[in-house]
This record gives C-alpha cells, structure tokens and sequence, in this order.
C-alpha cells in the first residue's frame, strides 16, 4: 500500500520475477525453448466485475507478464493457494458485510502472500499498514497491541480505506491501484493525463504492475489446474478451530496465561500475534478476544 509504505514485498516478487521471465522467454536449454508449464490465457477477465480491456495491446501484454511470472514462481504460489483455504474464509465475509467486491481478496494475496509480512518501510500484516495509517483507520498500535497482525481488524480497516477510494474515483479498479499508489498519487495522474481508466493511465512501474497481479493471482488461484498447480484437498490448510476468550484486564505473563489455558506460549502467539510483548497491559480494562486453539496442537 503505497499510501501507506514502499511494498517491499512487491519489489521483491519483481526482481526475482524479472529473473523468471528471462528464464521462461530467452533461456534455452540445448536446442529447444523451453516449454512453460501449465499456461492459459483466459478470453476475458475483470477486477471487481470491471472488464479488463485485452483489445489494448499494452493491457494483454501486461496481464500476460504477470500470469507468466506468478504461474512459474512454483513454490511461492504453492503455499499462497494452501494458505487461502484456511484465511479466505476469515476475509470473505468481512468484505461482503462491508460491500467491497470479493476480488479485494486478492489484493491481500499480492500485498503479503496471506501473512503477516513485514516490509522493509514497516508496513505489517495481511494488508501491509503503516503504522499511522493503521491508527487513522481505528486500529491498535503500540509496543503490546499491534493490530495489524490482526486478520478480522486489519481487513475491517482495509474496508473502510477502499470503500473512501471507491467514493472518491468511482472504480473499484483505481480503489485498488490506489492501495498501492496512494490517493494523491492516482488521482495526480489522473489531473495531468485528463484520463479517469486505470487502463489508460501511465503510472510508476510498481503502480502499473499492480492490479495486473492481482488479476493474475486472481486468475490462477480460480483455476489453479489450468497452471500446473493440481492440489489434493487434504494438502490445503485447513483452519484451526478455536475459542474465543474476552480479556478486559491486564495479563502480566503471558508464558503462565498460556499454561493456564492448556497451550504454550509459543501456540498463543502463533493464534494471536497482535499481542506483541510478554504481557498485556490493560490499564483501561479494554475488551480483548483472545483465540485459544482446541486442536493441531
């Protein structure tokens, strides 16, 4: 989110995508090219029920590098699609209760590859916040609560950033631009270049990437047979049940906490990694939920 922070995560997909696409185009082995494994391009495709333009030359090739890059990045799209199978379910329902559009699924897939990256700027979590930013949107952050590691709250405040990004540019595709490029930023552009489409807008590289790798994942992760990715069920990670305990005073231990629940310290930060310290420090008697697993322990 550039909003927010430089990707780090992005920037390093694209040095090491770079690489790939070299390898997939140029390299030959012997005297035959070779082949990329399980790769379609589809007819049509759209973000957010908006059709992605694919008569514009630039936009097929575009969307063509990034299924080309992401579809050969082997194991990290691997463990991207096993990890969705246990956090979509948690994401899906707070985009639909807020009105955002399914696909902003995907956008946490390509701001952090369903964890709780940290970027070389600071941006954390799922949704990869800035620290400020994280505040401003109603979230936690302090050297013992850090609610950007908090899957359910960091995406309720996604939610609110892209629901403002929507009212203010009337498209869920520059909603999404801009969780990279920044209010400011996109609708800059969009003053100088007197366009109002993402598709027609020239924009930093990263920016330019941006949806077109959403889309990508998108693309993939719907149809992952059609790139070479044929998982068993039983090889996707399934979610882990838990229960819910409310917390309104201060923790001093959280090691003995732990004991006391039945798990062990390193279980209860694995299920509630917003608790950033030792302790809980709860002066104000605040509600917490903490999630104590009931099995896969």
């Amino acid at each position: 989110m550039k909003l927010m922070k430089k990707t780090g995560l992005i920037a390093s997909v694209v040095l090491v995508s770079g690489i790939l696409i070299h390898a997939v185009s140029d390299e030959k082995i012997g005297d035959k090219a070779p082949v990329t494994k399980g790769y379609f391009f589809p007819a049509e495709i759209d973000f957010a029920g908006e059709k992605t333009p694919l008569n514009i030359i630039d936009v097929k090739e575009r969307l063509d590098r990034e299924l080309l890059v992401n579809a050969n990045l082997d194991a990290s799209t691997l463990l991207i699609i096993k990890r969705a199978n246990r956090f979509f379910p948690v994401i899906e329902p707070i985009l639909k209760k807020n009105g955002v559009p399914d696909d902003f699924k995907y956008l946490a897939v390509a701001e952090s590859a369903l964890m709780n990256a940290t970027s070389s700027a600071g941006a954390k979590g799922f949704w990869q916040f800035m620290a400020d930013t994280a505040k401003e949107r109603g979230m936690e952050v302090n050297d013992g609560v850090d609610e950007r590691y908090h899957l359910e709250k960091s995406t309720e405040a996604a939610c609110k950033y892209l629901l403002d990004a929507y009212k203010k540019f009337g498209s869920w595709t520059l909603a999404a631009a801009s969780y990279n490029g920044g209010f400011g930023g996109v609708n800059k552009q969009i003053t100088i270049q007197g366009v109002t489409n993402y598709y027609d807008l020239l924009l930093t590289d990263e920016t330019a990437r941006y949806v077109f790798r959403i889309l990508a994942l998108k693309q993939i992760m719907k149809n992952p047979v059609q790139y070479g990715f044929d998982i068993a069920p039983a090889e996707l990670y399934q979610a882990i049940p838990t229960r819910k305990l409310e917390i309104d005073s201060s923790i001093t231990d959280l090691a003995s906490f732990a004991k006391s629940q039945g798990i062990n310290y390193k279980i209860l930060k694995i299920h509630n990694p917003w608790l950033r310290d030792r302790k809980l420090a709860n002066p104000t008697k605040k509600k917490y939920v903490i999630e104590i697993p009931t099995a896969g322990y």
